[in-house]
């Protein structure tokens, strides 16, 4: 585990970038899916005792909006401000997010196209959102991806192109089709010159963090210690963001990532984001190899350390939860994982400072069958 000992406090400057108004901005948008409602907060109190801590509790995520993730937050929220932006510069007035559903707006919207790449629930939200203002989604699948999940994006009524034998190939065809197209690429990740759409993709996912501080501060106070999994680190760098405005300094966040792809980690170590090789994983939805930039650079400053977890740890993690009443794929409880790790190493516990009174918030960040 890489313990950050230099992390800097949060600033304006990430203020702006995300933190709580985010939160309340994006629920504007989420709040015209006639599916969107809180997710439920599980407190596991006997998991708490095992572990030798005062709580955990993890945010269940895996029934929001239908779809099974939390992505549904990102996608929604950035194709809003998107359509919002095409449609105040057509109609030459202030368009807010109530107005997305006017039939003016549709018209806008259904001039749209919205691309991806995705091997996993970011094409779903994507499509999802597209569908809720009236727009096109493309959305880029290599050709690994199960025939099952082209089905599931094609009910949403996302059009599904199949390119490439890699995630990477996909994405590439994505950006180049959209750039051939005037499409809006909508991308969960981000690389220097393309940063706006793939911020508000993580300030959508600022709701979900925003549901669980109240409901903790409403209980168990808020929580010591945070547990987040990453890919290219845009759940994580949301939590940090968001997380460090409303509870300031005092919460550790730790980053857990697949010992096969533990981008940050590295890009952490070396002070600059890194494409990183890797053994290969089945944790799929984590297996990225370059951290989103913009994610990156909130975590090198605001996550408190960085870890790696094998796939069998991320498999008996779900088996665990599961067992506990929350259940999640071990995507979903790869955070989960890290925790477990820490609990059982007395070393790690002492310079992390979990001990009896430690509150742990986890996500379980999509359904246990995705």
């Amino acid at each position: 585990m890489l313990v950050q000992t230099s992390r800097t406090p949060y600033r304006t400057a990430d203020r702006e970038l995300i933190g709580i108004r985010h939160a309340e901005a994006a629920r504007e948008f989420l709040r015209l899916h006639p599916a969107f409602a809180e997710t439920p907060l599980l407190p596991l109190a006997s998991l708490a005792a095992e572990l030798g801590v005062a709580a955990v509790h993890v945010k269940a995520e895996g029934g929001r909006i239908g779809l099974g993730s939390f992505k549904p937050t990102g996608g929604i929220h950035a194709l809003g401000r998107l359509i919002q932006a095409r449609a105040a510069e057509r109609l030459n007035t202030p368009v807010r997010p109530a107005d997305l559903p006017s039939a003016a707006v549709r018209q806008i919207a259904g001039d749209m196209v919205f691309a991806c790449a995705s091997a996993g629930n970011h094409g779903l939200g994507v499509a999802a959102a597209a569908r809720l203002f009236g727009a096109e989604a493309v959305v880029y699948l290599s050709d690994g991806v199960a025939a099952s999940f082209a089905d599931r994006l094609a009910r949403q009524g996302a059009r599904v192109e199949r390119f490439g034998a890699d995630y990477e190939a996909s994405m590439a065809e994505a950006a180049a089709a959209s750039a051939r197209n005037g499409w809006h690429l909508v991308s969960d990740s981000s690389w220097a010159g393309y940063t706006a759409i793939p911020l508000d993709v993580m300030r959508g996912y600022t709701v979900l963090f925003d549901e669980a501080a109240d409901t903790l501060e409403r209980s168990s106070g808020p929580a010591s210690h945070v547990f987040v999994q990453a890919g290219v680190g845009g759940l994580a760098a949301a939590a940090a963001g968001y997380l460090r405005d409303r509870w300031g300094e005092e919460f550790k966040l730790i980053v857990v990532e697949p010992v096969g792809a533990a981008c940050l980690g590295a890009s952490a170590r070396h002070g600059r984001a890194l494409r990183i090789t890797g053994a290969p994983t089945n944790l799929g939805r984590l297996d990225c190899k370059e951290p989103s930039l913009v994610a990156f650079e909130l975590l090198a400053r605001l996550a408190d350390g960085f870890m790696t977890v094998s796939d069998t740890a991320a498999t008996d993690a779900a088996a665990r939860l599961a067992a506990k009443g929350a259940p999640t794929s071990p995507c979903g409880a790869t955070g989960a994982a890290g925790l477990f790790r820490i609990a059982a190493d007395p070393a790690a516990r002492i310079a992390l400072g979990l001990d009896a009174g430690s509150r742990v918030l986890l996500i379980g960040s999509e359904t246990a069958t995705p």
